[in-house]
């Protein structure tokens, strides 16, 4: 064990941050918020340096077992193998716990006991992405409250989590792996996830009302313990940059004055350290704002007699889904469920920490239950579109707008029918109407292949009003008008004299905007090249500008 308690107190609270967020990533996140650097030993000088926390070695403080005061040896072994070169590859494969060739528990005093270092290796295991017929993976931010717990009562796989609705609030739980790995005709099951949350989270409250009382008293008391603990580590870390602050200093007056080389390099060193004091004094000083707080005997007098609503806390603003997730799995192993689609009913067990299990039955949403009206606005586009779109398209012009159905969803080609077929929306004369029956109106595509351009050149024209082109409304599919007279003005090469657009603006001393709006009312005459180096758009200037334009 170090005798630098400031480095002591740092570990500590590496432990103590994971035993409270259960993850390596998570506990990194809380270092580097409220800037708390991690100790580093240079083995060849014995030094320590203190650098900003990092994945690698807060996991490494997490795996090791020196840190839980045992000796091991022969955790790892080397492996060789020929590669398909013939060449020799070596790598350090790690051993399981009953492989090590040495296991002293007890060899030195840890910062937490072996049994404690067995469960985070276990917490550990269990946030990694877990194997497709296997339950776990770390808490997220998503509102599903049993991420990771929920498994599937037919086939005993985990179930996976979807989101969807307006910024994803619509939660599913679903199993297709039967259908997506063994090719079985249908999924196994699906269902709603605000019911069974809700169900699940009422059992798991229901448990805790007894204690929900003293948890809380004994909560507040713990968050008054940790500040003082977390305060006490960040003096031990003003006193350690002000110890060497002041060693640089004394190696500083130790240098003749003479000697600038020697001294110049002392004093960047001394400011450096001085710098570390600064910052490290301003961010005691902003914790120690964010004091808790004590309980007095009066208060805690007052939460006995009128006591502590859980349920509110659960459900209160200020409670994260991860929060709530975190609470779960302390007491909740796994969730198994069965759907039972004639009954309209799921079959719910709740398998606690302990072993014991608990019967529960959900409702399952029937069959438009929670309509909801899709807005006027969206029904009046999908008037105007239907004449002329597929629900293909009308659906990706509706998303491509943001627009949503009356659940929250976006729309899909199905979800467009049935809103059509529903509703009964009619086919009413569109408010910009085009001739579909006159063949020089074409699609996109087609007019790309009537003048040899790419589709991306005909979009392109048709914003610059090369093409007459028309737009049911934004997002919608482009109508482009193809006649000889557009025909005329594609061509692979451009007469002689006809200049680019840059050139007609320098000739004319007018602006590149000013020229093609000439160009788009027919003032000058342009045609579009096709190929070679000369492509795009070539003007005539032998005839000059009439009307109201001709002087200037």
């Amino acid at each position: 064990m170090t005798p630098d308690e400031a480095v002591r107190e740092t570990i500590d609270l590496v432990f103590r941050k994971f035993a409270e967020l259960g993850s390596a990533r998570q506990v990194v996140a809380h270092l580097r918020d409220q800037s708390v650097a991690l100790p580093h030993r240079d083995l060849r000088q014995g030094r320590i340096s203190w650098l900003p926390a990092d994945y690698a070695p807060v996991h490494r403080i997490l795996t090791n077992p020196v840190y839980a005061g045992v000796y091991a040896y022969g955790r790892s072994k080397t492996e060789k193998h020929l590669d398909d070169q013939g060449r020799v590859r070596v790598r350090q494969k790690s051993r399981p716990t009953s492989e090590w060739q040495v296991l002293i528990e007890g060899h030195h005093h840890g910062f937490v006991s072996y049994e404690a270092f067995l469960l985070i290796q276990e917490r550990l295991r269990s946030n990694w992405r877990a194997p497709l017929t296997e339950s776990g993976g770390a808490v997220r931010e998503g509102a599903a409250l049993l991420q990771g717990l929920i498994r599937c009562g037919r086939c005993g796989r985990r179930m996976q989590v979807t989101y969807s609705g307006g910024h994803g609030k619509v939660r599913r739980y679903s199993c297709h792996q039967a259908h997506r790995m063994q090719a079985a005709e249908h999924a196994c099951q699906s269902l709603g996830g605000v019911r069974l949350d809700q169900r699940v989270a009422d059992a798991f409250l229901t448990v805790l009302e007894p204690a929900s009382l003293e948890a809380t008293i004994a909560a507040l008391r713990e968050g008054e313990k940790a500040w003082e603990v977390d305060r006490k580590q960040r003096l031990l870390m003003v006193e350690q940059a002000r110890y060497q602050a002041e060693r640089a200093k004394r190696q500083f007056d130790q240098v003749e004055p003479e000697n600038r080389l020697v001294a110049r390099t002392l004093e960047r060193e001394w400011e450096a350290r001085l710098a570390v004091v600064t910052e490290r004094e301003h961010d005691l000083a902003r914790f120690q704002t964010s004091r808790p707080n004590p309980l007095t005997a009066e208060e805690i007098s007052w939460l006995r007699s009128a006591g502590a609503d859980l349920r509110s806390v659960w459900g209160g603003e200020t409670t994260t889904h991860r929060e709530r997730k975190q609470l779960i799995r302390c007491l909740i192993k796994e969730v198994v469920v069965t759907v039972h689609r004639e009954r309209s009913e799921a079959d719910v067990t709740v398998v606690w920490a302990g072993g014991a299990a608990t019967k529960l039955i959900s409702k399952l949403n029937r069959t438009g239950e929670h309509h909801r009206a899709t807005d006027d606005d969206v029904l009046d586009f999908v008037r105007r579109l239907a004449p002329q779109y597929t629900n293909e398209q009308i659906a990706f012009i509706l998303n491509a707008k943001h627009l949503r159905t009356g659940h929250g969803n976006t729309f899909t080609a199905r979800r467009v029918a049935t809103l059509r077929l529903r509703l009964g929306i009619p086919s009413p004369k569109v408010t910009t109407p085009v001739d579909t029956s006159d063949a020089s109106w074409m699609d996109v595509p087609l007019a790309a292949r009537a003048l040899g351009v790419s589709v991306d050149t005909i979009r392109r024209w048709a914003r610059e009003g090369f093409l007459e082109a028309r737009q049911v409304m934004p997002q919608a599919p482009w109508r482009i008008h193809i006649t000889d007279d557009v025909r005329q003005r594609v061509v692979p090469d451009a007469p002689a004299g006809w200049l680019g657009l840059a050139d007609t603006a320098k000739a004319l001393g007018r602006s590149k905007q000013t020229i093609l709006h000439w160009v788009q009312s027919g003032r000058l005459q342009a045609v579009q090249v096709t190929s070679g180096k000369r492509k795009g758009l070539r003007i005539e200037l032998e005839k000059k500008p009439v009307g109201l334009f001709a002087g200037q």
